[in-house]
């Protein structure tokens, strides 16, 4: 079976911690910010960390060789 590949949009949208946690990027900022109010654009300014049984999938994409 050959070896299973990283997935390259994955590399580039998420990032792990020195924990082992994963950080991403909130959906809903690339356009239209006149229609979405003022708490929703600074809370989505952040990034933020997913959670466990997300982020357990996330790292078998990713799979960094340390």
């Amino acid at each position: 079976m050959p070896k299973m590949k990283t997935k390259s949009s994955v590399k580039k949208r998420f990032k792990i911690t020195a924990t082992g946690k994963i950080k991403h990027k909130p959906a809903g900022k690339k356009h239209g910010m006149v229609k979405r109010n003022k708490r929703f654009l600074r809370t989505q300014r952040a990034m933020s960390l997913l959670c466990s049984a997300d982020a357990k999938i996330i790292k078998l994409f990713i799979r960094k060789k340390k």
